[in-house]
């Protein structure tokens, strides 16, 4: 239900050109005006004049703006909450690339935007169930959880569109509105785009396209008793997988003991250099369509909602070239198993879940218990002969599987206790029963956390049947005990925060070369359970603070247990980010701007290789990535609904070099970014 006293809304009144005129539109003559601005804007945010609040709001001058626009969730109204929150207007994550995407949290990439990435820090899963397994590239593909729905007082539409030239374009279109203030319907399109910067003879030559389209609405009655919120989601991700960098004989040296091992410092030529797959691809693609919807039976103590989820993903790897012009089987491969003629390995997974449950509110206390009834089904497919014919690899796998959970949360003033958990029964064989259960309890600025997962191995680390990789395993439920404590406190106009996290992992799962091997320590071998528990211990320091118009905010974890010691896990020791920047308005407060520096650092590590015929990541003991310092600087302005960067990234690269992100990828060189993100509320 809409708020009381919503005037009609009006028609818009902007019109975009096409799309493909818009890069013409922002490049016409850029260069002068983006250094022109820049130059205005930074020399005008050192003069002494008074500074505001970060977030402008244009609503003081105009009926409609971002007070009159509400973004709600899935776990909003899962909650009880159906007015949401206001649309974010602020400027500080705008030229930070890792908000770019769907999943903000610091990831190993392949060195380029819209490349195969996994999370860099440890998290604990709680998924449970069957699952492809194959997520590398879920940052690209909007999760369920984070759909926005809207609010709207007047049509409402977000458009941005970012710039790394010549590597990186970033273009998103989205339109909401309300009809007849109950009912909300609106669309999101979304397109990112790269280009090659290795072993090209034009940086113009595109390696990865993504598009996604999104319909969804919302709906809640004129009684307030009943509310549904729904999407249908569509997502393409598909790019040219060059394998790495392929050293040449100019670029190896001889070690004393008479090994020949590459110079690594020769291996930043980018475009000069030479890679390992030249036909190669990978697609994934996804379809969902959902839809969640609540009635209040008592009241807001007892209301009742069921939840149809239903979701594709078809992952397909492709090689028109397995064996070489001379004959001779890429060596990138371990073996060609099917085909010599091509490779085409097919995944498609299709899964159909629905939710009912029941769910309540008070003051003291908020509870929800529910049953969920998943059916799914994996097909996989393969190339045969030559010439190559596509043909079933597997038998088709179909299963039902029955979860039951629930959340239970009671509160009065500073103090919190909380319970939620999952569990999946397994009547033929109990220690096969899976569960997460967590206990968290807070007491004002202090928190603490107990969490316990038993979760199966996902199909992909099951069984696998293609051109260059097979297996079929039968592990054990990979196990994990965790405790966190969170300790976090405004200060005045300083935030503080440290959370400590220590985990036991028992039966862990992951993607390794032969150990045992004496000829191949390249190649993946395929997963492995590590039957010994080990440990692993992190600590976040997080602090955001202000001393006048200087802004600053730092963030850095520290991970011990899984360095080179630790067969199965890996994540950098140190993982850390810093933004410096001042801020103030200009032109009578008509432009509001920031003028700053921002840094990463990861510490020296082995990081994860990449097999792209499998999706996977997987642990390497032959490469070691030195520390990496990332350093950029950025100017951003805000002019009403309108938000603007320029950035120059990796500006502390030297002359002839670089940093790897995985073993032979090599990560983007020194480049400038600018961006626009643009808002219209009539």
């Amino acid at each position: 239900m809409g708020r009381p006293g919503w005037l009609p809304c009006s028609t818009p009144t902007f019109r975009f050109p096409p799309l493909a005129d818009f890069p013409l539109l922002l490049l016409r003559n850029s260069s002068l005006r983006l250094l022109l601005l820049a130059g205005l804007l930074g020399l005008g945010l050192l003069r002494p004049w008074a500074g505001h609040a970060q977030i402008l709001d244009d609503s003081t001058r105009n009926r409609y703006g971002a007070r009159t626009t509400f973004i709600l969730k899935e776990r909003d109204l899962l909650q009880g909450d159906t007015v949401g929150r206001m649309i974010d207007t602020t400027l500080t994550r705008l030229p930070q690339q890792r908000y770019w995407t769907h999943d903000t949290t610091f990831q190993q990439t392949l060195g380029y935007f819209g490349s195969a990435s996994r999370p860099l820090l440890w998290e604990a899963s709680r998924q449970l169930g069957g699952r492809l397994g194959r997520t590398v590239f879920d940052q690209y593909a909007r999760g369920p959880e984070d759909v926005n729905y809207y609010d709207t007082r007047s049509p409402y539409t977000f458009f941005r569109f970012f710039q790394g030239n010549p590597y990186e374009q970033v273009f998103e279109l989205g339109y909401a509105r309300s009809l007849k203030k109950r009912f909300n319907v609106g669309f999101n399109f979304e397109r990112f785009g790269a280009n090659k910067a290795i072993a090209v003879d034009n940086t113009k030559t595109g390696q990865v396209e993504h598009t996604n389209f999104m319909f969804f609405a919302r709906y809640q009655s004129l009684n307030n008793r009943y509310h549904a919120m729904g999407h249908f989601a569509t997502a393409r991700h598909t790019l040219a997988e060059q394998g790495g960098i392929r050293p040449q004989p100019y670029q190896l040296d001889t070690l004393a003991d008479g090994t020949v091992y590459p110079d690594l410092t020769l291996l930043f030529g980018y475009q000069r250099e030479e890679v390992n797959l030249t036909n190669a691809k990978n697609r994934d693609s996804r379809d969902r369509a959902r839809l969640l919807h609540s009635y209040q039976l008592l009241g807001r103590g007892l209301t009742a909602y069921h939840l149809f989820d239903w979701s594709r993903q078809l992952n397909r790897y492709t090689d028109e070239l397995p064996v070489l012009a001379t004959g001779v089987p890429n060596p990138f491969y371990p073996v060609i198993r099917l085909s010599t003629a091509a490779t085409d390995d097919r995944a498609e997974f299709r899964q159909l879940e629905n939710t009912v449950g029941v769910m309540g509110q008070s003051q003291l206390v908020n509870y929800r218990l529910y049953g969920r009834y998943r059916t799914y089904s994996l097909e996989t497919r393969a190339a045969y002969g030559a010439p190559a014919v596509v043909s079933e690899a597997l038998a088709r796998r179909d299963s039902a599987q029955l979860f039951l959970g629930g959340t239970a949360t009671f509160a009065y003033r500073k103090f919190a206790i909380e319970t939620a958990g999952e569990f999946k029964p397994s009547v033929k064989n109990p220690a096969k029963t899976e569960f997460w259960l967590s206990g968290r309890a807070r007491l004002d600025w202090l928190s603490g956390e107990l969490l316990l997962t038993s979760a199966a191995p996902t199909l992909t680390e099951q069984q696998v049947e293609g051109n260059h990789f097979a297996w079929n395993n039968s592990f054990d439920n990979v196990q994990v005990q965790q405790l966190r404590v969170r300790a976090a406190r405004q200060l005045g106009r300083h935030f503080v925060e440290a959370a400590g996290t220590v985990a036991n992992i028992k039966n862990y799962i992951y993607y390794s070369v032969d150990p045992d091997s004496q000829t191949d320590q390249v190649h993946l071998a395929g997963p492995t359970q590590q039957s010994d528990a080990f440990l692993i211990s992190s600590f976040m320091g997080h602090y955001r603070g202000s001393v006048g118009k200087l802004f600053f905010e730092t963030q850095a974890t520290v991970t011990g247990g899984a360095g080179t010691d630790n067969p199965a896990l890996r994540i950098p020791a140190v993982v850390g980010d810093a933004r410096l920047y001042y801020q103030g308005y200009l032109f009578k407060n008509a432009l509001f701007g920031q003028v700053g520096v921002q840094g990463y650092y990861q510490s020296r590590w082995q990081a994860y290789d990449y097999s792209p015929s499998t999706q996977q990541f997987f642990v390497q003991n032959h490469f070691t990535i030195r520390s990496v310092p990332v350093a950029d600087v950025f100017i951003n302005a805000d002019i009403k609904t309108v938000g603007v960067f320029l950035k120059l990234a990796y500006v502390n690269q030297l002359p002839e070099s670089g940093y790897f992100a995985a073993p032979y990828y090599a990560a983007l060189p020194r480049r400038l970014q600018f961006g626009l993100r643009w808002q219209f509320f009539n």
